[in-house]
């Protein structure tokens, strides 16, 4: 049996406090990792509150985890005791439906999430699927690439599912935790990129992560000014907008993709699709291997996300400087 020190609720909402458990035997393909790192996603406060309904308590979050593999299991591929690695969303997935079989592990209907009916990476350790313990490249620093094992893959994955090309002028909608990364991607893909953001302080900020332009996404004529113009909007902030508005700023095939957690069903005007040969789709994070290379693109072209950096023991500070909306623009926990 393993022990494990972490930081857990109780209940909905609650406080996070310090909490015991212990793991069973680690599996034949199984890996234990030692935390160095954990970012604080926008879904770890989802499932603290129990908004979807998925929660159960004592509830550790934590899925943004970089750290060392410190066991494995018999039957670990690729991945030894010492490997620096990262673990998101998934933390196992079946790997013998066709979705497995086609290199698709995101999409498994039987995936294991790594904060949904099992403990998260607030913690010293956290065990996962040797297939999810994504290998960290050799230069890459690991104070700051938590976010990407969640934020940053949930929007990489877009880009190529939709097939962006560099000469796509393009539009984020919502420049926070997951929208900036979105940009400097984008930005380093060779897009001409539009932000669509309605906090004009952050607008310098903004550009200066890439962004073409600033458009202000409450004022009607900001928005005309750019109609038919898009080839690729995504959105990711999850809250109702008018979301018509937004695909008339589409050209014709333009692509509006959304990975922001909307809770309202979306009112999407068909003919606001239909006469332009338009479309609106979405998307989950990525494959291991689509991580894998977003990760080495990271490090190519230097981009990280922008962080702020608590101890794990003021992670309730942490929670409340997020959800009082003023985290720029990530939080990580150092364990």
């Amino acid at each position: 049996m393993t022990k494990i020190q972490a930081y857990a609720a109780a209940e909905a909402g609650g406080k996070l406090e310090p909490f015991t458990y212990e793991l069973p035997e680690l599996d034949s393909e199984q890996v234990n990792i030692k935390v160095h790192y954990c970012g604080m996603c926008h879904s770890d406060l989802s499932m603290l509150n129990n908004d979807w309904g998925l929660t159960q308590y004592p509830f550790v979050p934590g899925h943004e985890v970089v750290g060392e593999v410190i066991a494995i299991g018999d039957e670990v591929k690729n991945i030894a005791v010492g490997d620096r690695v990262g673990l998101g969303w998934f933390s196992a997935s079946c790997m013998h439906c066709d979705q497995c079989m086609g290199g698709q592990h995101n999409l498994c209907a039987a995936a294991e999430q790594t904060i949904v009916g099992r403990h998260g990476g607030f913690a010293d350790h956290v065990r996962c699927h040797w297939s999810w313990a994504t290998p960290m490249p050799k230069d890459i620093d690991m104070a700051k690439a938590g976010p990407l094992l969640c934020g940053g893959i949930t929007v990489f994955n877009p880009i190529i599912l939709s097939g962006v090309k560099p000469t796509d002028k393009v539009g984020v909608i919502g420049i926070g935790g997951l929208g900036h990364m979105a940009l400097k991607f984008l930005h380093h893909w060779g897009c001409e990129v539009i932000a669509f953001s309605s906090n004009p302080n952050k607008k310098e900020q903004i550009l200066g992560m890439g962004a073409s332009r600033v458009i202000n996404s409450r004022d009607p004529e900001e928005l005309g000014s750019i109609a038919g113009s898009l080839n690729f909007i995504l959105n990711t902030t999850n809250v109702t907008l008018d979301w018509d508005s937004y695909l008339t700023t589409l050209a014709p095939q333009g692509k509006f993709h959304t990975v922001g957690a909307v809770l309202e069903p979306m009112a999407i005007p068909a003919f606001s699709l239909i006469g332009g040969e338009k479309s609106v789709g979405g998307s989950p994070l990525g494959s291991p291997a689509l991580t894998r290379t977003m990760l080495e693109f990271c490090v190519r072209h230097n981009i990280y996300p922008t962080v702020e950096e608590f101890p794990l023991e003021k992670v309730n500070e942490a929670i409340a400087h997020l959800e009082e909306g003023k985290a720029r623009f990530r939080i990580v926990l150092k364990v």
